[in-house]
């Protein structure tokens, strides 16, 4: 490996993780925190939104002195319609992953596989209303559920999404006309619709963006987490150790990239294996641990109670995993979707780690993809592992080891659900609304999505966790921001020191930390699950909560689905940054003002974590006197 870090700007973008910060500086690979300085010049038409390419006749940039495309496109149906398109590919994303996880679960039923939660298999059949003759044929019958309402064209409305929804909320979303159709047909509808010289009505387009928003969260997200319940089991509350300290040189480790747990789950069951295990100690290894990074790695540690031989635990998140590689002591990484970096190729190209992609909408460049199949996951699952043993043997020893032995913490509150925090609550929500009432929480926030470095590398969302547990409001996080919130220790009891007194009181006596990891952005339907139940436990709609969310450093696609279900559901959405739509005064104005008429929810741009936390902070008080506490 070259030594040379000449090439190598010593300047990266700040992280709220300063360890970290500092041991990627140190580093002699690049990573994206040092190309931030060279993408710090944006482009204004981009970040307005106003900047149309889908024919010929363009680029077109909207100006005042060209307030229209050769088209006659205004900036008002350039950025809805820009706006549009990517919130049908985030929701393109999550309908993705549902969709495997879906069959999953119907091949676990019919090849008879192994189950690792009846309870949770049980309760989804309740939720959808379907019966079986015995546990597998049951599962079989909850996946063709899914799959048929996931499948369902457009315009033919889905079944589930009223045994799914909280009903003032249907209510209100049949008022509107955006109950979603088949959620795959909503995409391709509305990639349709963003097409060349095809719709021009940005009011229209917005409306599609919360249909789409509302297929996404029901099925992409809600839907997600129960399905994977029943394979992979339920979510236990417990404590775990984060951040790069989990890295063990003494295993043959594989890092795992994605959202999609289920497909790996037959290889993370056949390594703790007697004859597998062997071929890695005559290979010279401990046995094999999986490093959890992004998403997938989150949800094994929510699931961690249950793989407590295979799992190391959580490194990091999407920004940190050219670094977790840099150390030296990964030697393969498993991936399945994003968030895996196109920046992972050059370093595990340098530091000769084996790449294996297991779906082919993440592959990269270098890696070798073997799709995974059900009905050959035996000869597939052995054939990956014994690649993996093989780079194994090839690297270890000429590779130099980088390791950061001290980073993170070995404590953090991992293994929280809309489950396991009821029953941690003695099976009722009625003690957390109690203490809202009493005004010892304030409020709920949840501080959820993605992490991001353009603006520095979770620093907006650190600063903003920080605001708001110190005024008392009590935060729930998923997604690859709730990696860099643990990595800094505040999703350990200790963190009650920063809270407010109120929160810090309660915080102590629980012995739990202000903020509460539910895990990857996926269970931002969890959180959905949370609040709903909370509301009809209170005969209130989902805008009345004392709740509020925020995606601070939202960083893609996905992440303004989830925005769109967020608005759907009538809740206040800040964003660090705005979405490229400033160069539309009507779009701005509907998703920031109009919207609170529509559905009850807006966005609120503010990239300063403190009066981010004051409009925050406002608007749970308001809804706190509108309910009398």
């Amino acid at each position: 490996m070259s030594n040379c870090t000449g090439c190598l700007s010593r300047n990266t973008c700040p992280s709220a993780d300063k360890p970290m910060e500092n041991y990627i500086r140190s580093l002699p690979l690049e990573t994206a925190h040092h190309r931030v300085e060279k993408q710090e010049t944006k482009c204004g038409f981009g970040l307005q939104g106003v900047c149309c390419r889908l024919c010929a006749n363009g680029p077109c940039r909207i100006t005042p002195d060209a307030p229209r495309g050769i088209c006659g496109a205004n900036a008002d149906t350039i950025v809805a319609r820009n706006f549009l398109r990517a919130v049908a590919a985030g929701s393109g994303c999550y309908i993705h992953v549902v969709e495997n996880t879906a069959r999953q679960l119907k091949n676990t039923g019919l090849h008879r596989d192994k189950i690792r939660s009846e309870k949770a298999l049980n309760h989804l059949a309740d939720l959808l209303g379907v019966t079986g003759e015995d546990k597998y044929d049951l599962c079989v019958k909850v996946a063709d559920a899914v799959l048929s309402d996931l499948y369902r064209p457009e315009y033919e409305g889905m079944e589930l999404v009223e045994k799914l929804a909280y009903a003032p909320r249907v209510k209100r979303w049949k008022e509107l006309g955006i109950l979603p159709g088949g959620a795959k047909g909503e995409v391709f509808n509305n990639i349709v619709k963003t097409s060349t010289n095809l719709s021009s009505d940005p009011v229209e387009m917005l409306l599609s963006c919360l249909r789409l928003g509302v297929s996404t969260g029901l099925y992409g997200l809600q839907l997600t987490n129960l399905l994977n319940d029943v394979v992979l089991g339920d979510p236990v509350i417990r404590s775990a150790p984060v951040g790069m300290n989990v890295i063990d040189p003494g295993y043959i480790n594989i890092l795992i990239t994605g959202h999609q747990h289920s497909l790996f789950t037959y290889i993370q069951d056949r390594l703790l294996d007697e004859d597998v295990a062997a071929k890695a100690k005559a290979a010279g290894a401990k046995g094999f641990k999986l490093v959890g990074c992004t998403c997938v790695g989150q949800d094994l540690q929510l699931r961690g109670a249950h793989y407590t031989e295979i799992f190391d635990g959580h490194a990091g998140n999407n920004y940190i995993s050219e670094a977790v590689l840099s150390c030296g002591a990964i030697d393969a990484v498993l991936s399945e979707f994003n968030c895996t970096l196109p920046g992972i190729e050059t370093v595990c190209e340098e530091l000769k780690i084996k790449q294996i992609c297991l779906d082919v909408v993440a592959k990269k460049a270098n890696a070798e993809y073997i799709p995974f199949n059900y009905e050959t996951r035996e000869a597939d699952g052995d054939r990956i592992i014994d690649e993996i043993i093989a780079a194994y043997t090839a690297r270890r020893g000429t590779v130099p080891m980088n390791l950061f032995t001290d980073h993170g913490n070995k404590n953090t509150l991992t293994g929280v659900s809309e489950g396991s925090l009821k029953d941690f609550l003695g099976g009722s929500w009625k003690p957390l609304i109690d203490l809202i009432a009493a005004g010892k929480i304030k409020g709920l926030a949840g501080v959820v999505g993605c992490s991001s470095v353009a603006y520095g590398h979770d620093t907006l969302t650190a600063a903003l966790t920080k605001e708001l547990i110190a005024r008392d409001i009590l935060v729930l996080t998923a997604g690859c921001s709730s990696g860099g919130l643990e990595n800094i220790g505040l999703m350990t009891p200790e963190a009650a020191d920063l809270a407010g007194p109120n929160l810090r009181a309660v915080c102590k006596e629980l012995g739990i930390p202000p903020g509460l990891n539910f895990g990857p952005c996926l269970a931002i339907g969890r959180l959905e699950i949370v609040a709903t139940e909370i509301a009809a436990e209170l005969g209130v709609d989902l805008p009345q909560l004392p709740l509020v969310l925020s995606a601070a450093q939202w960083l893609e696609e996905q992440a303004l689905a989830d925005g769109a279900f967020a608005l759907a559901l009538g809740l206040p959405l800040h964003l660090g940054v705005p979405p490229f739509i400033t160069g539309s005064k009507l779009v701005t104005k509907v998703l920031t003002e109009d919207m609170l008429s529509l559905t009850g929810g807006r966005v609120i741009i503010d990239g300063d974590g403190k009066s981010a936390a004051d409009k925050l902070e406002a608007i749970i008080e308001e809804k706190r006197r509108a309910l009398n506490i």
